[in-house]
């Protein structure tokens, strides 16, 4: 009779998993930290940035996800994992090791922030610290605090938060994993005043000072999109000097968009009915926007009505 091998733990007793190495090597990042010192807002600036984000993910469970999420070789994992976990978490150190012996380094970023910080936050969300139990706020965090201390002689970017507001956070989220600010998507929508304005739009256009090709028998039945009806919009007196202007005056607040933590913008261009005017003035406006460091994407709520 032979004896059968003693199956393999973690610190928590509990089974290491198997799991084939990814072909990929994903870029992973362990979100981690303090209650309450921020590991929520940083996992959305990662999120933000295409990180693909898992909260509260068991530590036990990551090699998994590295290994499926590694079929994708542009793959960037982000997973927070902290105190939540219970005797899960335990376990983090020796799976960041086991990942590491196969050839998947994963970053740790570590939130931290002052105790009294912490108090102050709790108080004001109004709710219980994880580890408090039936003790005070202070001495949950404390609890927290010394079993997360290993965890934190082992971060590559420890962040304390205590004194950043949300946009320095995302500044020094972004700054520790890409050298590139996050592009400013604008949305320009042509729209018809007669079917309401859309709203979410967070500027409004109106180009009804313009010639009106519903006048001109033949271009009526066209749209702003063909070449017949462009021309005659944009040959309107001051329809250019209008679309170089607003892009000008438009693109100076939305430089300001990027450091108020804001990566969407809606532009709403109106005309009467959205056929003509409006989807002529937005394609242009899009093209202008474009040219710059813009993300842009034109469509028209209401072309075919």
């Amino acid at each position: 009779m032979t004896d059968e091998a003693a199956p393999v733990t973690y610190p928590s007793g509990l089974p290491k998993p198997t799991f084939e190495t990814p072909p990929a090597r994903p870029e992973v990042m362990i979100l981690t930290g303090m209650s309450g010192a921020g590991r929520t807002r940083a996992a959305a600036v990662l999120a933000d940035l295409g990180w693909y984000v898992v909260d509260n993910l068991p530590p036990q469970m990551l090699g998994s996800l590295v290994a499926m999420v590694g079929r994708d070789p542009s793959a960037r994992l982000a997973a927070v994992v902290d105190v939540r976990g219970g005797q899960f978490f335990q376990d983090l150190e020796a799976v960041i090791d086991d990942l590491a012996e196969r050839g998947v380094p994963a970053r740790l970023m570590f939130l931290d922030a002052s105790d009294a910080t912490l108090v102050a936050r709790f108080e004001e969300a109004r709710r219980p610290h994880p580890l408090q139990v039936d003790g005070t706020l202070l001495e949950g965090i404390e609890r927290e605090r010394a079993l997360l201390e290993r965890v934190r002689s082992r971060a590559d970017h420890i962040i304390d938060t205590s004194h950043l507001n949300v946009h320095q956070l995302r500044d020094i989220v972004t700054g520790e994993v890409t050298d590139e600010e996050p592009p400013l998507h604008v949305n320009v929508m042509s729209f018809g005043f007669k079917n309401g304005s859309p709203p979410d739009a967070d500027y409004l256009v109106d180009v009804r000072f313009l010639d009106n090709p519903h006048w001109v028998p033949d271009l009526r039945p066209l749209t702003g999109l063909d070449p017949a009806v462009r021309d005659y919009v944009l040959a309107s007196e001051g329809a250019r000097e209008f679309v170089d202007g607003y892009a000008e005056v438009i693109s100076g607040a939305l430089e300001r968009y990027r450091a108020h933590d804001k990566h969407s913008v809606t532009i709403g261009v109106g005309c009467t009915g959205g056929k003509h005017r409006s989807v002529a003035i937005a394609e242009a406006l899009g093209r202008r926007l474009a040219s710059r460091t813009f993300t842009v994407r034109v469509t028209h709520r209401d072309r075919e009505k």
